[in-house]
C-alpha cells in the first residue's frame, strides 16, 4: 500500500503522522511511504532521517495526497487538505467531527474513507489512540494553568502550591478520565488542593484509592460542580462523551461567580469544550479573558510537546496502520471491530452514531457497508 504523511498545516502543530522508526516498520513490510519535505521538523527529525528509513520525500502535500492509498496524519485535515482527498482513499488521523460540521460535510462529500483516532477502541471499551494524547493534555493542563494563574498573564497571581503560611490554590478537575487523572496527579505533586468530580463511584472509589487523601473525591451535580467550581483557583474541563459533543457542564454564571484571575483550562474543547464561555484558542493567541476569568482553550494542546507527543502517539497507532496497510482497510476494518469503531465516515454516509446524532446525519451502521 501507499501511505502519505502531509506535514501538520494546523497552527502551532508541530507533531507527525508517522515517526522514521513507523515508517521503517511500514517500509519492512513492503509498503510505500510518501513524505512530504519537512513534515518531522517539530520532532526534530529531517529529510535524511526519513529517506533512511525507507521513505519517498516529496516537496508538496499535493503530491502526498495524490500518490497515496492512506492518508495518516494528527490533527483534522484543514479545508485545504480535505480538498485533496478522494473518492476511496482512506485517512487516518484525530477528527472530532462533532463540534465541526464544515469538515464533517466536507469529508463526506469527498467520498473518503475517514477513521478517528478518538473513536478506536479496545477490548476494555477504552479510548488506546486518545489515551496517550489524553495522558499528554491532563499534565500539561496543569503545567498551562500555573502559567495563566501568574499576574503579568492576567491571573490572580496563585502559586499553586502556596509556601508555609500562605494556604495552596484550589483545582477543581471535572472528569476522572485519563485526562482528568492525569491533570490530578500533576495538581497534588505541586501541592494544590485537588477535587476531582465524576459520576463514576467507581471511578471515584479507583482515585480515592490511589490518592488517600491527597486529592478530595466528589460526585458530579449540578451543585457539587457549582460549588467546587466557583471556589476554585483553576478549572480543568476533562470531560469526555465518545464521539459526541462535550457537555457544557459550568455555566457562564459559575463562570461569572469565580474570582477574578482565575483559570479556566478547557481541554474538552476539541469536542466544543465543557464550558460555556469557552472557545477555540491556538498556541498562537492561547488565552483570551471572559468574566474575569482567564480561557485557555487550545485545541492541540500536546503540540506544543511535539516530540514527546508524536512517539507517544506513534506508539499507539502503528499497529492499526500497519493492519490497515498490510490487510488493505477494507478487510482490516471487517475483521476488527475495534478498528471499526473507529470509522467515521465512509463514501458519504456517516458511521459513527453519536456523530450523526449531533450533526443531524441518517446513522448507517458500518457492518452493512463493509
Amino acid at each position: 500500500m501507499r501511505i502519505g504523511v502531509p506535514r501538520e498545516i494546523k497552527s502551532h502543530e508541530y507533531r507527525v503522522g508517522l515517526t522514521p522508526a513507523s515508517v521503517r516498520e511500514l517500509a519492512h513490510h513492503g509498503h510505500a511511504v510518501i513524505v512530504e519535505s519537512g513534515a518531522g521538523a517539530g520532532i526534530n527529525s529531517g529529510n535524511d532521517a526519513y529517506r533512511a528509513a525507507g521513505a519517498t520525500v516529496v516537496g508538496t502535500p499535493a503530491e502526498v495526497f495524490a500518490a497515496a492509498d492512506l492518508i495518516v496524519k494528527v490533527k483534522e485535515p484543514q479545508p485545504a487538505e480535505r480538498a485533496m482527498l478522494r473518492p476511496g482513499q482512506a485517512l487516518f488521523t484525530y477528527l472530532h467531527l462533532a463540534p465541526d460540521p464544515d469538515q464533517t460535510a466536507d469529508l463526506v462529500a469527498s467520498g473518503s474513507i475517514a477513521i478517528a483516532y478518538e473513536t478506536v477502541t479496545d477490548a476494555s471499551g477504552r479510548l488506546p489512540l486518545l489515551a496517550p494524547m489524553s495522558e499528554v493534555a491532563g499534565r500539561m493542563a496543569v503545567q498551562v494553568g500555573a502559567h495563566c494563574l501568574e499576574k503579568e498573564q492576567g491571573g490572580a497571581g496563585v502559586l499553586l502550591g502556596g509556601v508555609p503560611g500562605v494556604p495552596p490554590g484550589r483545582v477543581a478537575v471535572i472528569g476522572g478520565g485519563v485526562v482528568g487523572t492525569n491533570a490530578a496527579r500533576m495538581a497534588v505533586g505541586l501541592g494544590a488542593r485537588v477535587a476531582v468530580l465524576d459520576r463514576s463511584l467507581a471511578r471515584l472509589a479507583e482515585l480515592d484509592e490511589i490518592s488517600g487523601d491527597r486529592l478530595t473525591t466528589i460526585f458530579a451535580t449540578l451543585d457539587s460542580i457549582e460549588t467546587t467550581v466557583v471556589e476554585a483557583d483553576l478549572v480543568i474541563g476533562a470531560v469526555l462523551v465518545p464521539g459526541a459533543a462535550a457537555p457544557r457542564l459550568v455555566t457562564r454564571d459559575m463562570v461569572r461567580r469565580m474570582r477574578r484571575g482565575s483559570v479556566i483550562v478547557d481541554v474538552a474543547i476539541d469536542q466544543g469544550g465543557c464550558c460555556e464561555t469557552s472557545r477555540p484558542t491556538t498556541h498562537a493567541d492561547p488565552t483570551y479573558v471572559e468574566e474575569g476569568v482567564v480561557h485557555y482553550c487550545v485545541t492541540n494542546m500536546p503540540g506544543a510537546v511535539a516530540r514527546t507527543s508524536a512517539f507517544a502517539l506513534n506508539n499507539a497507532t502503528l499497529p492499526f496502520v500497519l493492519a490497515l496497510a498490510d490487510k488493505g482497510w477494507n478487510r482490516a476494518l471487517r475483521e476488527d471491530a475495534h478498528l471499526r469503531a473507529g470509522l467515521n465516515v465512509f463514501k458519504g454516509a456517516v458511521t459513527c452514531e453519536a456523530v450523526a446524532r449531533e450533526l443531524g446525519y441518517d446513522y448507517v451502521d458500518p457492518t452493512d457497508l463493509l
